[in-house]
């Protein structure tokens, strides 16, 4: 059941002198992009606002939590990213991020907010305050999660590790949104899985070094890495039943420094994408597989490594919560503007938040281009959501979202 209108609206009311510093608040965030894990002055000013609002503020495993306490009632946590990425930024914007990092190999590549997460603090921090005014509006719990390290798929366990579900109430219904490269003021909903299962491997095969003119002498990994690459496009083809959802990439294949040497070992980056756990666990053992034969058959003298990392799980969203939010928004933003998101072949952690409290969720996207503007996806150099509608379309979405379970009505 959605909130009552006149609720909605009296809590909206004040979004105009609450957009003034959100879009000030936006310019500085995506000039000021932090990596994962390293979040520390996002963090601050996220902090120092909820307290503000007279939010309940806590840091829990590199992230922040608010909470407002607000008479009897359900408990509705809302989760942001806050996290960007080592992506130089191609916008040209006024504000757009000049900030560097060294990366794990020592080279020097450019941080930027190119997955938009400075557009889910700032929504986030808006409806935070706009709920804290109208608190005449609704009644219950509603706690305000920014989480770090989502590019890493470190975040949310981090946050469960510190203790999350001990330090903060149980909610009873999670929300969280990303912006995308739809037309801006476009929500997107979507029953059931939403965003695929991710799972990324650093595979090492061996060889055995030799000159380049004496390959003879030698195992050549890179013939060997070559043969492995080809070999995976038929897990997709040929082991997996058509209908069904796989995706098996290899990001980066690396081996050797020089033309004429043969080197002694390659190293390659597989991503796997996936809907169903069945069908995850049947292409990550095809994968080794297929690697186990290939090294073999070259006669490899050492057996493959396989090191699993930025592992993601399932978003699959609960029809109910699911379906109550779609009707709120449908409510608030008309028909046209609420659509079916489909699925999404991104992957996410959040899921990881509300399953360790045993908490139904659902995810929504929103659109961040203007008509008329040129969009990009997520990750992009060039991705740069429109700031507006943009902000006020995610920050009207977080606040109906939640009302529609922090109604007056639903307290009674």
């Amino acid at each position: 059941m959605a909130a009552p209108r006149s609720e909605t609206q009296d809590v909206l009311g004040r979004l105009e002198a609450t957009r003034a510093w959100q879009e000030e608040l936006y310019r500085h965030l995506h000039a000021h992009p932090e990596l994962s894990s390293l979040e520390k002055e996002t963090a601050a000013e996220v902090s120092r606002r909820l307290e503000g609002f007279g939010y309940e503020v806590q840091q829990v495993g590199g992230g922040v939590v608010g909470v407002l306490a607000n008479g009897t009632g359900p408990t509705v946590l809302v989760r942001a990213d806050m996290d960007a990425l080592p992506v130089t930024e191609l916008t040209e914007l006024p504000y757009a991020s000049k900030v560097t990092a060294v990366d794990e190999t020592g080279a020097t590549v450019g941080v930027s907010h190119a997955c938009g997460h400075d557009v889910h603090i700032t929504c986030l921090l808006g409806a935070a305050e706009l709920l804290a005014q109208g608190r005449q509006s609704w009644a219950g719990t509603f706690v305000a999660l920014f989480q770090p390290a989502e590019e890493t798929a470190a975040g949310a366990r981090a946050m469960v590790d510190d203790g999350l579900t001990e330090q903060v109430p149980r909610p009873d219904v999670a929300l969280a949104q990303h912006v995308l490269s739809h037309e801006a003021g476009i929500i997107g909903t979507q029953v059931g899985p939403v965003l695929s299962a991710g799972d990324s491997i650093r595979v090492t095969v061996f060889g055995k070094g030799s000159h380049g003119s004496m390959p003879h002498l030698g195992v050549d990994p890179v013939v060997l890495a070559a043969s492995i690459v080809l070999r995976l496009q038929t897990i997709v083809s040929r082991e997996t039943k058509p209908g069904e959802f796989a995706v098996v990439t290899v990001g980066s294949s690396v081996a050797g420094t020089k033309s004429n040497i043969v080197p002694d070992r390659a190293v390659l980056l597989i991503n796997v994408r996936t809907y169903d756990s069945s069908v995850r666990d049947k292409v990550l053992a095809s994968i080794e597989r297929i690697v186990r034969a290939e090294c073999e058959a070259s006669g490899s003298p050492e057996p493959p490594t396989f090191d699993y990392y930025d592992q993601y799980p399932l978003t699959d969203n609960d029809p109910e919560v699911t379906e109550r939010v779609t009707a709120a928004f449908r409510d608030h933003f008309g028909e046209a503007r609420v659509r079916e998101l489909g699925r999404v072949t991104a992957s996410e952690d959040f899921s990881r938040i509300p399953d360790a409290f045993g908490t139904p969720y659902t995810y929504w996207g929103v659109g961040g281009f203007a008509p008329g503007q040129e969009s990009f996806p997520n990750h992009s150099p060039y991705f740069a959501p429109a700031i507006q509608p943009t902000l006020d379309a995610g920050t009207e979405a977080i606040v109906v979202a939640a009302l529609a379970h922090l109604s007056q009505e639903d307290a009674s």
